[in-house]
């Protein structure tokens, strides 16, 4: 894709853009980085965030007013945005602050905030894991912490209105400087796995204190778990376990790698529980266990720019959901997601 366009092509874009954005969204509120002035809305105050919650909440979200029974029940935890997909997609772009709505990929380009230089992927920001529930989708990213995207209906003047609820889960300083090896359902909790990568460059930082972290609904405040699996190898000095995964035959898989001397040691497991210790395998067993990933071709995902890719998609709803990457053999640049009507 070209990066140097006209006046008159800027122009014409931007025009489209601004029309399509304020078709598309419905708000975007809390965060600091969704409410960046490039979506046309002010910061607001954390010492006032929970009055503007409600009031926001009131007003924006179908099938709450004056005369109608309230159909939504909100958790503990904020919502990042809630969005209303149509026939446009939705961008976002990842940030050090979350997720960024941006008109289209062009703005990668044009605006110079998005200036991203390629980097290796166990050290770049983009969604590493995701997994299908109940009511939505999860995801774990890299070097940031959790994303969430429910599907909620609602009724407005007596018609069902469905949009879509992000919330955003930072990990900050326990996620920057580590790399996520893992993701699974422990006891119905999202868990994600940090361990320290030094495969492409030599890292400073210490093994991570607390390496399995997970969220629940009651705030959006991410916390460290135990999983007496793993437990042994976080004991013994050296020890990094550095993946963990559920396999295609349901059980889980796990790493270990001690990289003391000239060759690292390491010694693969399985376990059906991860309350108890797994029994070691083979390096074919572990391999052969990884679940096939196809990226869906859906019709309606747009084309994406020369450089960019879809890594994975996943159904919400009525909506379809896609990350993309801008990718150059192991490195990536600039990563996000995007949102549309199927």
């Amino acid at each position: 894709m070209k990066r140097i366009h006209t006046e008159a092509q800027r122009t014409l874009r931007t025009r489209k853009n601004e029309e399509l954005k304020f078709r598309n969204i419905i708000s975007f509120f809390f965060s600091p980085c969704l409410c960046d002035p490039r979506v046309s809305v002010r910061k607001i105050s954390r010492s006032i965030l929970t009055v503007i919650v409600i009031c926001i909440l009131i007003s924006c979200i179908p099938g709450i007013s004056n005369d109608t029974p309230a159909t939504v029940t909100l958790s503990g935890a904020l919502p990042a945005a809630i969005l209303q997909t149509g026939e446009h997609p939705l961008w976002f772009v990842l940030t050090e602050k979350g997720p960024l709505h941006i008109n289209s990929l062009d703005d990668l380009f044009f605006d110079e905030s998005f200036s991203h230089a390629f980097i290796p992927w166990t050290y770049a920001l983009h969604i590493r894991f995701l997994q299908e529930t109940d009511d939505g989708i999860i995801m774990a990213v890299n070097r940031d912490g959790f994303l969430k995207l429910t599907q909620n209906t609602a009724r407005i003047q007596g018609r069902p209105v469905t949009n879509l609820i992000l919330y955003h889960f930072p990990g900050g300083q326990y996620f920057k400087p580590y790399t996520i090896g893992g993701f699974v359902l422990y006891e119905n909790n999202p868990t994600a796995l940090l361990y320290l990568d030094n495969r492409f460059m030599d890292v400073t930082s210490p093994f991570p204190q607390s390496r399995k972290w997970t969220f629940n609904m009651n705030s959006n405040i991410t916390f460290p778990v135990r999983i007496p699996a793993l437990q042994p190898f976080f004991d013994e000095e050296g020890w990094e376990v550095d993946t963990l995964r559920a396999g295609s035959d349901g059980l889980f898989y796990y790493r270990a790698v001690r990289r003391s001397g000239t060759r690292p040691e390491i010694k693969m497991y399985r376990t059906a529980d991860l309350t108890q210790a797994g029994m070691e395998i083979s390096a074919d067993v572990f391999f052969n266990s990884i679940p096939r990933q196809n990226v869906i071709l859906h019709p309606s995902l747009p084309p994406l720019p020369e450089g960019f890719a879809y890594t994975m998609t996943a159904f919400v709803g009525d909506s379809l959901f896609a990350a993309w990457e801008e990718q150059a053999d192991f490195n990536i640049a600039a990563a996000g997601f995007m949102l549309i009507k199927r």
